[in-house]
């Protein structure tokens, strides 16, 4: 389960790429979500490990989009 700046900056990743034809770099990320860059970067790390985003942190304005919507997990009742 993706934490509220995770899943916040999985959406403006995806709505940016949507409307413009391109993702954004770190540093309109960082402008969008008021985060510093090293909090972009730690984020960006988090959302590739899970396999919402390709990216990398040797290119880190590069970012392909996998999976634009938090996936479905176990709701706070322990219910899936």
């Amino acid at each position: 389960m993706l934490s509220d700046i995770e899943r916040k900056v999985l959406r403006v990743i995806a709505n940016y790429s949507a409307g413009r034809r391109r993702t954004p770099t770190v540093d309109e990320l960082c402008i969008k979500t008021g985060r510093s860059r090293g909090g972009i970067m730690t984020v960006l790390e988090v959302l590739a490990k899970e396999e919402y985003i390709e990216w990398q942190r040797s290119n880190p304005d590069q970012v392909v989009v996998l999976e634009a919507w938090e996936r479905k997990g176990p709701d706070r009742w322990g219910a899936k």
